[in-house]
């Protein structure tokens, strides 16, 4: 019967690929033109997010599957911790980050794995892209008070009531998965403060590294100053990240300063290109762990699993929906006018196409506002930009894909139709009453 399955499965692979060549119209406009989106969706998403944000991310979750042990995430976020204290943990944690949906899978997958509860866990995936302090402020600035008030109250309720619901819907599977768990040990003889140290240093690096240009409409000197300064910032922080490395954790002191020496080199010679600097840093931090020992070669190898994990599907993702819907302004498979037409109004299918088009499109951080600002001007009804604000940041084609990876179909379908649901409801009942 196997024998039979493998050579139908051949078979099929065949046909389809015969169909494919013979039905894609390989000349025609739109097909280059979605074909093109692709890969320029691919590069935009590589220069302004895989070294910046993925890759510390990814460094980020490895350390917790490292230097956090289990009892310790159970405690604060697994399934028999004190719900208003795991949920509060979860949605504030993830808020703190105010990272894209592809950025905080990493460090999802590093808690949840790590024995984190699935209700605690959603939270913590749903607040990070969702309640981003500096978009919430550019939605009330530039899309009006109300819709930033909406955003920011659908948001925070949001990331709580869908993993509480995630939580109900799963429960006996996640007890039966919370009692599977091994307890680590707790502390291994490392005081407290030291991993907050070293997980605090790590956090402020992936938030300042990423810092958008302060517009005009939200310009704060606080906020212009760390934007300007930003690599200056990082460099200092960075510094002080090796050095706790060296008293914690027993990296050699010689290696963190050369690696701040040819950072610095670095710098001097291309100082209009700080991000060789920072390339430079990853680069030599990465060599060092590969020939350490004990917990920082762990540290280096769960890094490494999560990359393997999660990068090519992350890349996948952003192909494809670079080739159905394009980049902003720009035409793919899908033509614009139609999601123009479908958005319009206030009808539940309005909103309800807002929603699911924003559960599949990319949004990088903060582009959603500009973005919905043109499609408001292009006739789209209040409620359905609510709708979109609400689910686009959170979920993404690339997002869901390494979701699915971690909690399985059953789960991701869940949690994925939670979003567009609550989306939906709550933009629509926000049109009726201000639309």
């Amino acid at each position: 019967m196997s024998e039979k399955l493998k050579e139908l499965k051949i078979l099929g692979i065949m046909l389809a690929v015969f169909l494919a060549a013979y039905f894609i119209p390989f000349t025609a406009t739109r097909f280059l033109n979605g074909l093109g989106e692709a890969f320029f969706m691919l590069q935009e998403y590589a220069r302004l997010h895989v070294l910046l944000c993925l890759v510390p991310a990814l460094f980020i979750a490895g350390a917790v599957s490292v230097f956090i042990s289990k009892d310790s995430v159970m405690r604060f976020l697994g399934g028999k911790a004190k719900q208003w204290l795991a949920y509060s943990v979860a949605a504030v944690s993830g808020a703190i980050l105010a990272v894209c949906s592809c950025t905080i899978l990493p460090l999802f997958s590093g808690i949840y794995k790590r024995g984190a509860g699935l209700g605690p866990a959603i939270a913590f995936l749903y607040s990070g892209p969702a309640i981003n302090i500096l978009a919430i402020v550019m939605t009330a600035r530039i899309l009006g008070l109300q819709m930033g008030i909406a955003r920011t109250v659908g948001a925070v309720s949001f990331s709580v009531i869908i993993g509480f619901i995630m939580h109900l819907l799963f429960r006996k599977e996640e007890q039966a998965r919370q009692d599977g768990m091994n307890l680590g040990e707790p502390d291994k003889g490392r005081p407290l403060w030291h991993t907050l140290i070293h997980f605090g240093l790590m956090i402020l690096i992936l938030i300042v590294l990423n810092w958008a240009k302060p517009s005009s409409t939200t310009s704060v000197p606080f906020m212009n100053w760390i934007y300007y300064y930003k690599w200056l910032v990082t460099g200092v922080l960075a510094l002080f990240f090796g050095l706790s490395l060296t008293f914690f954790y027993g990296f050699k002191l010689w290696k963190v300063l050369l690696t701040a020496g040819v950072a610095t080199l670095v710098g001097f010679l291309f100082p209009a290109q700080p991000l060789l600097s920072f390339v430079a840093v990853v680069s030599l931090f990465s060599l060092w762990l590969v020939f350490e020992k004990g917990e920082l070669k762990d540290w280096m190898n769960s890094t490494w699993d999560f990359a393997k994990l999660i990068i090519p599907l992350l890349f996948m993702g952003v192909m494809i929906a670079g080739a159905l819907l394009g980049r902003p302004g720009q035409e793919a498979w899908v033509p614009s006018r139609w999601i123009e037409v479908a958005v319009g109004g206030n009808s539940i299918f309005a909103n309800f196409f807002a929603a699911l088009s924003g559960a599949f499109m990319y949004f990088a951080t903060l582009t959603e506002v500009p973005i919905l600002q043109g499609l408001l001007g292009s006739g789209m009804g209040k409620g359905p930009a609510l709708a979109l604000l609400l689910a686009g940041p959170t979920l993404s084609l690339p997002s869901i894909l390494v979701i699915n990876t971690v909690l399985g179909p059953k789960k991701t379908i869940a949690f994925v139709s939670l979003v567009v649901i609550f989306s939906t409801f709550t933009g629509y009942f926000f049109g009726v009453l201000f639309g």
